[in-house]
């Protein structure tokens, strides 16, 4: 294993190996091809586990729960986990964003994904699962992590394009900081 400046140990499983191929050039990161349904780790063997991916590639909602119990299984019990999920509604913004939403498959993709939380995409070949915001604590605390926090990472501001010149101003950078932590707990 190797050590990071910090003196952490990186370790990144990850199922695609082009990822796994360009990880492992990174200094302090070792890395494998596996699946986070099945971490070939210890029980109880890492201070913190970050999922950033598994959760919205897995689209039937027992091998997310499974992720998951895997995460507890490996984690310390003071360690901690971080996992991103996406919005239900993210396909609809973004295809409007993107204005893709005018062409008819791509406004029925997204208002698809807006109901079942399931992306298809035929032209990419992209799968993904979109969660409802009140499925995220539910499937935690199915997996043994009751208290789970959501905070927004992404938020409203990421369909506005290009706000550099927000954010290379020191009064609207924190308007905008301001902003988005009073809402990044908002599940909506």
């Amino acid at each position: 294993m190797t050590s990071c400046a910090d003196g952490y140990r990186v370790e990144l499983i990850d199922v695609v190996p082009l990822h796994v191929k360009r990880a492992a050039r990174l200094a302090g990161v070792t890395a494998w091809q596996g699946d986070a349904r099945e971490l070939p780790l210890p029980d109880e063997s890492v201070d913190a586990v970050l999922l950033l991916g598994p959760l919205y590639h897995l689209a039937e909602r027992a091998d997310r729960v499974r992720t998951l119990a895997e995460v507890v299984r490996v984690v310390r019990p003071s360690g901690l986990v971080a996992a991103a999920t996406i919005s239900r509604y993210l396909a609809v913004h973004d295809t409007i964003y993107l204005r893709s939403y005018l062409l008819e498959e791509q406004r029925k993709m997204a208002d698809s994904a807006a109901v079942d939380g399931v992306i298809l995409s035929s032209n990419s070949g992209f799968t993904a699962y979109c969660h409802d915001p009140d499925e995220v604590p539910v499937e935690f605390a199915d997996a043994s992590l009751p208290e789970a926090a959501r905070y927004g990472l992404e938020g409203p501001f990421s369909l506005y394009g290009d706000i550099n010149d927000w954010l290379d101003d020191p009064d609207r950078r924190a308007l905008m900081r301001d902003a988005q932590r009073r809402l990044e707990s908002v599940p909506s």
